[in-house]
């Protein structure tokens, strides 16, 4: 069994105990040891980011009981679990989750309950707006769920730092492939791969030198040869074994720069030959950069962009994505 949530700003804060959040000593609170009161905002641990904060409620003979509380079209993947006998469930406290599992999508609500076991295949859960929910595990993880969640700040950190429009442009596109993702109905495990590969596609613009990632003008053809190989190193450092919850996104990393005409790079893949998450974060980044303010650009409008994207319609963009983008690209400015 195992978990990860995909939802983290670039210049998120995360602390080991949740502002929100205020950790009890029950030996001091003057309770018995087997009743436990516990009041809105506190709890055992915590952690948070600027999108989401997770807060262990209770834990007892290795079962775990975890608040939630995820930002709109923040991502919750579950995958196989290692153990037969493994519990996993949800009860939804406020807002809307998308649940899908095999080729199923469901929208439940509060008092509503999700329950898994043992989870047998890709299971994702969508905020469709800023949702609360509790998470209950029959096997002790959040240790190892913190742990996750405050090494994908370090790495969207990392990349604030080399450069600070990617880490922003990130989180950006994140939010806009999901939507794009949910309106083509992807399946669970594409799902979740397409939010992981989408916050981390351009990861691996950290190993390139800084005068080609910061140069103010267009790069010389020697120059663009090396940011090229961003899409290389993506994929090499999202399949690390350091970062097994990262693998799930790697190929997105890869192949973002595919074009569907076979132009992109760095295979010239062709059209459906492209896998179908990577692109989708082809054609949002391609939107989220022409309207965006670049050294050596000015930002097109939301009308101009939509037109070149419309027109560039199985050229540069895989149909059925565009399609997709078309239909939901007016709620990209309320995300």
């Amino acid at each position: 069994m195992s978990h990860v949530v995909y939802n983290c700003r670039g210049r998120g804060t995360i602390t080991s105990v949740a502002k929100r959040v205020q950790t009890l000593n029950f030996e001091n609170q003057g309770l018995t040891p087997w009743l436990r009161i516990m009041r809105d905002g506190e709890g055992l641990d915590s952690a948070s980011t600027d999108n989401m904060t997770i807060t262990l409620l209770a834990t007892y003979d290795g079962v775990e009981l975890i608040w939630h509380e995820l930002k709109q079209f923040g991502l919750m993947g579950f995958n196989p679990s290692s153990s037969a006998k493994a519990f996993e469930g949800i009860v939804v406290l406020k807002g809307t989750l998308r649940v899908s599992w095999y080729d199923h999508t469901e929208l439940v609500g509060p008092g509503a309950t999700i329950a898994m076991s043992p989870v047998e295949d890709a299971v994702c859960v969508i905020a469709m707006e800023d949702t609360e929910f509790v998470y209950i595990s029959s096997i002790p993880l959040f240790q190892a769920y913190k742990q996750w969640v405050e090494l994908f700040h370090k790495m969207a950190t990392e990349i604030a730092e080399k450069d600070g429009y990617t880490a922003s442009h990130c989180e950006r596109i994140r939010k806009y492939s999901v939507l794009t993702g949910c309106e083509l109905d992807l399946p669970a495990r594409d799902m979740v791969s397409l939010s992981c590969g989408a916050l981390f596609h351009d990861i691996g613009k950290i190993r390139i030198p800084d005068e080609i990632l910061r140069k103010p003008g267009r790069l010389t053809p020697e120059e663009f040869d090396i940011m090229k190989m961003h899409t290389i190193y993506g994929r090499e450092m999202m399949q690390s074994p350091l970062h097994p919850f990262l693998h799930v996104g790697s190929v997105v990393a890869e192949q973002h720069h595919e074009r569907y005409d076979g132009s992109g790079y760095p295979y010239g893949l062709k059209g459906e030959d492209i896998y179908l998450p990577a692109a989708i974060v082809a054609v949002v980044d391609s939107y989220d950069a022409m309207t965006s303010e670049r050294p050596y650009q000015r930002p097109k409008s939301k009308q101009e962009a939509v037109e070149e994207i419309r027109t560039l319609r199985g050229k540069l963009y895989d149909p059925r994505v565009v399609d997709a983008f078309l239909k939901v690209v007016n709620k990209f400015d309320s995300l």
